[in-house]
């Protein structure tokens, strides 16, 4: 994918499966919320799957291990194994294991699957600033995370002891809604020291290095439901993207987006890898897809026409991509996007 700016969703006359050998799959808003399969995702990886396409699951959640995360999708009717997954901790312990002596000691402010990624690198898992780590590591640690776990982070950052995060997402998705992610508890210990961290995950470079590394993928497709790590760190490793549109990213978020977070393609959902995608196509002052036509006016973006949801979506988003250029669309699309159920 060029890093030119991109001004509208592209088209594709192969299915998306059959198009990339490999599909880089978020987890959660993507595959799963709350544990509970989304709907079509099962039947849809199926297909791919036995049409050749790589499946691999990458993930900025960095509480459980490759193995949990592989038997949960198992359960679900997933077939996978613990080398199909991809976890930020795996990114973050790779990243740390660079920078300190083999067999350090690193304080660990998370789950379990730090610890295991950790090991595998050769490190060892402590759980006191006063153990002489060499580092500290944190990562989502699930909601009974103990408030003195970031003290004991803000001990050793205060010794001069470096810092790496799993990932910054502000929420994570579940069965009840949007809760606070690792991300939010980055910022308490930003906070509290003033220190930056070191970011492994998603959308920053040692994610997608890490990905690259144990997928030996040639011509990936990044899936995703969020704009600022999915979409991102496609953006930033020079490959293609499908937003879903069955997580947290919504219509006026899509269209308001720079041109870091604009993917590829967008669909409704994992359907989407398994068939051709519209091309949106320029006419006169609009922008065409379906039986809709998007246009750009001083102060809002006008649709008209009739047809599929998504199509006018599309159109809509050529429409404010090329309106904002390098920026962001802030044109009012209130309107186009009630005609379309947004």
């Amino acid at each position: 994918m060029s890093q030119s700016v991109r001004t509208s969703p592209s088209g594709s006359d192969r299915a998306l499966s059959e198009a990339y050998d490999t599909a880089l799959l978020d987890l959660d808003g993507v595959v799963y919320a709350g544990g509970n399969a989304i709907v079509h995702a099962v039947e849809s990886l199926a297909v791919a799957r036995a049409g050749g396409m790589h499946l691999a699951y990458v993930t900025n959640n960095a509480l459980r291990t490759p193995d949990v995360v592989a038997a949960h999708l198992t359960a679900l009717g997933i077939p996978t194994g613990a080398d199909d997954v991809i976890t930020s901790a795996q990114a973050a312990a790779r990243l740390i294991s660079e920078q300190v002596p083999e067999g350090a000691r690193v304080l660990v402010i998370g789950g379990e699957g730090l610890r295991v990624a950790l090991r595998e690198r050769g490190l060892e898992p402590v759980e006191s600033a006063d153990d002489d780590p060499a580092a500290v590591v944190q990562g989502y640690g699930g909601p009974e995370l103990v408030w003195g776990r970031f003290a004991e982070a803000c001990y050793a950052i205060a010794r001069g002891v470096p810092w790496f995060a799993s990932n910054t997402d502000l929420t994570i998705p579940g069965a009840r809604g949007i809760g606070p992610g690792n991300g939010a508890a980055v910022e308490v210990v930003r906070i509290a020291t003033g220190a930056e961290p070191q970011v492994a995950g998603k959308p920053l470079p040692p994610m997608h290095r890490e990905t690259i590394l144990r997928t030996g993928a040639e011509r990936p497709l990044v899936v995703g439901d969020r704009l600022d790590t999915d979409i991102e760190g496609a953006f930033n490793g020079e490959v293609d993207s499908l937003l879903v549109l069955t997580g947290v990213t919504d219509g006026a978020q899509l269209l308001a987006a720079p041109p870091q977070h604009r993917p590829t393609y967008v669909d409704a959902d994992l359907r989407g890898m398994l068939t051709g995608q519209p091309a949106v196509t320029e006419r006169g002052e609009g922008f065409c897809c379906g039986g809709w036509t998007a246009t750009a006016r001083a102060d809002r973006l006008e649709l008209d026409g009739d047809g599929a949801a998504l199509d006018g979506l599309r159109a809509l988003c050529a429409a404010a991509w090329t309106a904002a250029g390098d920026g962001s669309c802030a044109l009012d699309s209130g309107k186009a996007l009630a005609r379309l159920g947004w």
